[in-house]
């Protein structure tokens, strides 16, 4: 059998630009000899639709367009994904839905059957989980539909409850003593560069265990925080990759299913996919909310200079502006860093000194702050005096503002609210502030973009005389690691403290995890690249006191 895989790059409530793509691959696999052509999960609707989903309208919408898309099914058949109507009269009015097409019409109806409901995903709020399994008879094949994370049960749970699996059901066990020849997988399978072979581990073992082919069909792009990095494959009985599509892009390839010659993509490393996918999650941001330009404070930093490098990728350089807003701290060579890197992107910019506007503010809380110590009250005039800049010039100029605070720093509240943490996409906020170096370096292989000197030198604020993060913070080395056992691995101090880390250190840096997370909660949207980002993924009470 000829398949065709669809990997394409959805808008979420954009039906007719969601089904004139469907319909475009529809007939370009009839064109090309493909018997059945296959599409991402919810593709007609976009991933994920949220709360779109309780409006009446936007299913109706959804429904006209897959039968519009139905309709074109003449001479190839296409599995396509969105929501469909539950009949019964108990549980939730919706299922997540894979419809079979063929003849000019909807064949059949496969419902997903598991429904996550952790980190980022919520599914079990709008649908009802399938309890009925059946296979489609298509061209002498058995073929067996399953929805993303309905290849997924066998995963383990990470907590210190002693459960080991999450799901009690296993759609594929139950699916293969119906003897199929293939299984289908429509899947949104979000981007996260931890997680990465996990994925695919897990759809080998699959394979491995019951002796069946699976086809892979990821989406691909970003929608606000979430990016899918398609990478879509095809799998044999075996569980060896015959044929594997293109990473943060979209795609598009007819699989043989009796034909074995591989055809995979090179190898990358993850600072090159975090990189991919951050573009990716900018451009396509910016392109499905209709903006174009962009602008930031560009500092002499090392994470302003990253953010302007990735703008630039993912939107022209004619399309971002730059903002350098010294102030009597901050020293000649973040200056001349800042300049040599505008320079070498070639983008406009503009200098504006902050320091006769934070002497304005502090005159006039002279009387209220008089006999008090400078502090950390200052410092924030001076973050806040640069954000009023950088809204002034989104306002007018239609620029939105791009956050430059980077997960490090989020983690710990090392950030001023309504000053450097302002925004309309944080694009650093899912990355560590080691990574960062080591994506400015992989930037550098070729030929010096982000100048050395940004690079090497130890990072600072530069809000007070000869000031560095290391005053504030343990050194990011060991500071990422804490913060990774704790967010990502879900660690308690405690498991952190025997794996070699100095009480104190832990014990300090989880409070600060813990306190800050108000200002989280008031952080732009953040794009998702790990398995446990700031946001929708991670939900923490504000009021709470636990330790």
């Amino acid at each position: 059998m000829k398949i065709a895989v669809a990997q394409l790059n959805f808008h979420i409530g954009n039906f007719a630009q969601n089904t004139g793509k469907i319909i475009e691959c529809i007939n370009r696999s009839k064109a090309e000899g493909a018997d059945l052509v296959v599409f991402s999960e919810l593709s007609v609707t976009g991933y994920y639709p949220h709360d779109l989903l309780e409006r009446k309208e936007f299913v109706e919408q959804s429904y006209e367009a897959i039968l519009r898309i139905s309709e074109q099914c003449i001479g190839i058949a296409a599995i396509v994904g969105g929501p469909s109507i539950n009949p019964e009269p108990r549980g939730k009015k919706l299922f997540n839905s894979a419809f079979f097409m063929s003849d000019g019409a909807i064949q059949h109806v496969v419902n997903k059957s598991l429904l996550p409901t952790y980190d980022i995903f919520d599914e079990y709020r709008h649908f009802e989980p399938n309890r009925n399994f059946s296979v489609i008879d298509f061209q002498g094949k058995r073929l067996a539909i399953t929805i993303c994370e309905d290849l997924w049960d066998e995963q383990e749970t990470q907590n210190e409850f002693g459960r080991e699996k999450l799901y009690q059901v296993s759609p594929l066990k139950e699916l293969s003593a119906l003897n199929p020849d293939l299984v289908i997988n429509l899947s949104a399978s979000p981007f996260s560069y931890n997680q990465e072979n996990w994925r695919k581990n897990i759809l080998i073992k699959n394979a491995r265990k019951y002796e069946l082919p699976i086809l892979y069909v990821n989406q691909v792009g970003a929608q606000t925080e979430l990016i899918f990095d398609g990478g879509s494959f095809y799998l044999d009985k075996n569980g060896e990759i015959q044929e594997e599509l293109n990473y943060f892009e979209e795609d598009f390839r007819i699989i043989d299913t009796e034909v074995s010659t591989q055809n995979l993509q090179p190898k990358a490393e993850y600072i090159e996919k975090i990189y991919q996918a951050l573009v990716l999650g900018i451009r396509d941001y910016f392109g499905k909310m209709g903006f174009k330009k962009a602008t930031l404070g560009l500092s002499g930093g090392i994470d302003s200079a990253l953010v302007l490098v990735l703008a630039v990728e993912a939107l022209g350089k004619e399309n971002v502006r730059v903002l350098l807003m010294p102030s009597r701290f901050s020293s000649d060579h973040s200056i001349d860093d800042a300049l040599q890197l505008a320079d070498i992107l070639d983008i406009q910019y503009e200098i504006i000194p902050i320091q006769p506007m934070v002497d304005s503010f502090e005159q006039s809380l002279s009387g209220v702050f008089s006999g008090l110590k400078e502090d950390i009250a200052e410092e924030n005039i001076q973050a806040r005096t640069r954000g009023i800049l950088l809204m002034a010039i989104s306002n007018k100029f239609g620029n939105i503002l791009l956050n430059t605070t980077n997960k490090s720093e989020c983690a710990v509240g090392y950030g001023t609210l309504y000053g450097d943490m302002n925004g309309g996409l944080s694009v650093l906020g899912d990355v560590y502030k080691t990574d960062i170096f080591k994506m400015s370096r992989w930037i550098n292989r070729d030929r010096v973009i982000i100048p050395v000197n940004t690079i090497t030198k130890p990072p600072s604020a530069e809000l007070r005389p000869d000031q560095k993060d290391t005053d504030s913070l343990p050194d990011y080395e060991i500071l990422d690691q804490i913060l990774f056992g704790y967010i990502e691995m879900n660690l308690s101090p405690s498991e952190i403290i025997a794996k070699g880390f100095d009480e104190a250190t832990v014990l300090r840096t989880v409070k600060m995890v813990n306190t800050n997370e108000y200002k989280r909660f008031q952080a732009p949207p953040i794009l998702r690249v790990s398995s446990k980002a700031f946001g929708f993924g991670r939900r923490m009470p504000l009021v709470a006191k636990y330790s």
